[in-house]
Parts: structure tokens; C-alpha cells; sequence
């Protein structure tokens, strides 16, 4: 499989598959693709599976996409400005992405939910309290919101985040959800009641504009469903 990502704030991944080649996707992601393009919609892995894209956000079905009697062609194009970044996955380079995050795969890599240690404060920690792991072999794109800033954690080193603000991380790294420490910091201070602390080795890859941040500004802005 050969891929070209093409666009700027608003990204699309076209894959050129040969003959015989599988793509993955969960989300109806698919934006146009050659006639010898066969979807198949399956429920990837079983009810276990299914479970685990729904709480991770993603569809309970999987769509796959095979190039029949030739070579082929399908884009995948990002739902939100932003990025599109394509990992090679394999053993010992596995990674975690934010929630709603995955965005196509070769069908050799493996879709699992990845969920915080810590469960009690997870639940109330937000949208990154489960996100979704990327194992087995082959390339994966994911798609991020907005810009995309990098770190490289060593062993053992900290970096505190707001949680919407993870956009994917090595699976070497670890996360933990911890509390605004102080009352008044935590009531008054506008950045919510928790963080997330990612802590390496591995690197991380952080987004500029979380989708959620996005909804919570517009929001006063949307007439109110209430009748008056």
C-alpha cells in the first residue's frame, strides 16, 4: 500500500492499494475510491470487539475496503480541522490514540480499547479516559485536532496535560488522572478538575484544539432545545 496525504488545516490520505489489499475503517470514513473498491461491513473481532469501539467512541461495525482484479484506490478524509499522521505499527511500536482518533488502517493492524489505570477518577476525568490501542503489523492514520506538538519523554519523565489536549502516545508510555490539587484551584480556576500525567518512555503527540474544547465555546452560542 502506497498513501499520499494531501490538504492543509482540512487533510485527506489517498491510498493506493494492489491488487488484493484490505483497508480498515470504523467511522464511514471513506470520501471516494475507485469502482474495483469491494466494502465489506463486519463486526471486526466479534461482540468483544464491538463493545470496546463503543465505548471508545468509534462504530460498532467495521468497514473493510478490498481492491478486486487490480490495483485500487480510496481516500480517507478527516472530519474536523486538523491533522492527519500516518504511524507504522508493529511489535514494539504500538500506539494509543485520543478517543474517535483512528481513522484508517491496513487490515493487519489490530483495534483494542486502552483504559486508564486509575478507573475511580478515569470516569470523571474526560474524554481521555478511554482511547483506543494500535497493535499488530502494517500503517495507521489517525487524525488530530488542530496542530500537532511533540514530545519525547525519557524514562521516568512527566508531563502534565488537560486531558482533551492528548492526541496519541507510544504505548510504553503511562497515564494517570489526578486532581486539581486545591479547592479554590479547582472550583475557580477554569481548567477543570482534573489532569492527565503522561509519564515516558515513549513520545507523545499533543493537539492544539480539542474538538470538545471547540463544542464548549460554541455551545452559548446554539439556541437552547427547551420550550419557552
Amino acid at each position: 500500500m502506497q498513501y499520499q496525504i494531501a490538504g492543509d488545516t482540512l487533510p485527506v490520505v489517498i491510498c493506493q492499494l494492489a491488487a488484493g489489499e484490505t483497508m480498515i475503517t470504523e467511522r464511514g470514513s471513506m470520501s471516494w475510491m475507485s469502482p474495483n473498491m469491494k466494502m465489506e461491513t463486519t463486526s471486526g473481532g466479534g461482540l468483544g470487539k464491538m463493545f470496546g469501539r463503543l465505548l471508545a467512541g468509534e462504530a460498532l461495525f467495521q468497514n473493510r475496503y478490498t481492491a478486486q482484479g487490480g490495483s485500487g484506490m480510496i481516500a480517507f478524509a478527516s472530519s474536523f480541522p486538523g491533522s492527519i499522521r500516518a504511524f507504522e505499527i508493529g511489535p514494539g511500536h504500538e500506539i494509543v490514540v485520543q478517543k474517535s482518533g483512528f481513522l484508517a488502517a491496513e487490515a493487519s493492524v489490530e483495534l483494542s480499547v486502552f483504559f486508564q489505570k486509575k478507573m475511580g477518577a478515569g470516569f470523571f476525568g474526560g474524554e481521555g479516559f478511554i482511547m483506543q490501542k494500535l497493535s499488530g503489523r502494517g500503517i495507521a492514520f489517525a487524525e488530530f485536532d488542530g496542530h500537532v506538538v511533540e514530545y519525547e519523554l525519557g524514562a521516568g519523565q512527566s508531563l502534565v496535560v488537560d486531558t482533551g489536549y492528548i492526541a496519541a502516545m507510544d504505548a510504553s508510555c503511562s497515564m494517570e488522572v489526578v486532581t486539581v490539587p486545591g479547592v479554590k484551584n479547582a472550583l475557580f480556576g477554569g481548567e477543570g478538575l482534573f489532569n492527565t500525567v503522561v509519564t515516558g518512555p515513549g513520545h507523545i503527540w499533543l493537539q492544539t484544539m480539542p474538538i470538545s474544547n471547540v463544542a464548549d465555546v460554541l455551545r452559548p452560542f446554539f439556541p437552547s432545545n427547551s420550550s419557552n
